[in-house]
């Protein structure tokens, strides 16, 4: 593994700290949709099936778009493009304010999108900044930036209703936009891309760009991925409308539980950063997929647990998964230091579409078998694979190296 090039103190706080509040407001106008869809659904009479395409679209796009923004920026650096994801998105968020028909929707939805790639992004141009010792504490904070779901499920509603989805759509927009041209002024190149400028160094070849994808263990953490991010977004968009069905809950009041739900787990990521850097990001997953075992479980088996039993355990699954997503994106820069881009792009995709994914199937399921608990088998068996997967990549390395 290479050693990074060190980089101020200073430079490093402001990188962490520019680049969260970047990715925070990065995340509330990916996630706009779940709160202005509302409106436009009501607009042009949608069906179930159009306004789900409809708020799963920027899902999509943001996910399937960050292997190749986080190729862009091992090659040209973090700085630049994250700037320019930003401003892309900003200017596909401004023109959703003019759609009038579903299919312009549907395409300014696509390119809103673009905003959910900087996570790929924040990952490479934040690692640069810190050795291994730091990084996992330093991507847990910049993952806090998921909180900003909850900021737009909190602020949109009441904008949407003074001002209208349109201009909650161009208000969004504007503040994107003036945060990336902030991060532009305030914000530094990261000492691999400073040191590369210097020196003049060609530009790798694409094939070494994407080499490490063809390594299984790069599948293995996305598998873990889609389901500590993956499912955590899913629970995240399905928990209100499980709330309602199950326990009657009025729609304030499970969308306020939602959001509930969203800001702890966000916030967690950062202690999963500090616990993957002090006992082990390996031990952090350990306890990541027990719990969640035993907490899908119990959802599964006990499926008329009262509401305050439902919460609890709930929380507590959002809190566990949370530090998971801190340990996966730990690994990554301490096995893959020249490939953060290319392997956190593609495992910030694979669980990406687990968001994306997982709610349609837990529908599906739903309409299938009349089930409510039948989403937390779902996620029962998921964990369970990867809980088994790691586990036997562990023991045959470990057998590895003693033959060795």
């Amino acid at each position: 593994m290479s050693v990074p090039i060190p980089a101020a103190f200073g430079d490093a706080r402001r990188a962490l700290s520019l680049s969260t509040a970047a990715f925070t407001v990065c995340f509330a106008v990916w996630t706009i949709f779940s709160i202005i869809g509302i409106q436009i659904r009501d607009q042009l009479s949608l069906t179930e099936t159009q306004f789900g395409l409809l708020v799963g679209a920027p899902i999509l796009t943001g996910s399937l778009v960050r292997v190749v923004l986080g190729v862009a920026t091992d090659r040209l650096g973090g700085r630049l493009v994250y700037t320019l994801t930003m401003l892309a998105a900003a200017a596909a968020t401004f023109l959703l304010s003019w759609a009038t028909t579903y299919p312009q929707m549907l395409v300014a939805a696509l390119g809103v999108g673009i905003a959910g790639g900087s996570f790929a992004v924040g990952v490479a141009y934040v690692s640069r900044f810190f050795d291994g010792a730091r990084q996992g504490t330093a991507l847990g904070i910049f993952g806090v930036g998921n909180v900003g779901a909850a900021v737009t499920k909190f602020a949109a509603p009441f904008v949407m209703i003074a001002l209208g989805w349109q201009a909650t759509a161009q208000i969004w927009a504007a503040v994107l936009a003036l945060t990336a041209l902030l991060f532009w002024a305030f914000s530094t190149d990261d000492p691999v891309t400073a040191a590369n400028r210097g020196r003049r160094a060609p530009l790798r070849s694409l094939r070494a760009e994407f080499a490490p994808l063809r390594d299984l263990r790069v599948w293995r953490f996305s598998a873990y991925y889609f389901f500590s991010f993956g499912a955590f977004v899913a629970l995240a968009l399905w928990l209100p409308h499980f709330l309602i069905g199950v326990y009657g809950f009025d729609v304030k009041t499970a969308g306020l539980v939602g959001a509930a739900y969203s800001v702890p787990a966000s916030i967690f990521r950062a202690y999963g950063g500090v616990l993957s850097d002090r006992i082990g990001a390996r031990s952090v997953l350990y306890a990541t997929f027990m719990v969640s075992l035993a907490a899908t479980a119990i959802l599964v088996l006990l499926p008329g647990l009262p509401v305050a039993g439902f919460l609890l355990v709930i929380f507590m699954l959002g809190f566990f998964m949370s530090l998971g997503k801190a340990a996966v994106y730990k690994h990554i820069p301490s096995y893959y230091p020249q490939n953060v881009g290319a392997v956190g792009g593609l495992v910030g995709m694979i669980g990406g579409l687990g968001g994306f994914l997982l709610p349609l199937l837990f529908g599906w399921l739903k309409d299938q078998t009349g089930s409510w608990s039948s989403c937390f088998a779902v996620l029962f068996l998921l964990v369970a694979g990867c809980t088994l997967w790691m586990h036997l990549s562990i023991r045959r390395s470990r057998t590895v190296l003693q033959a060795a």
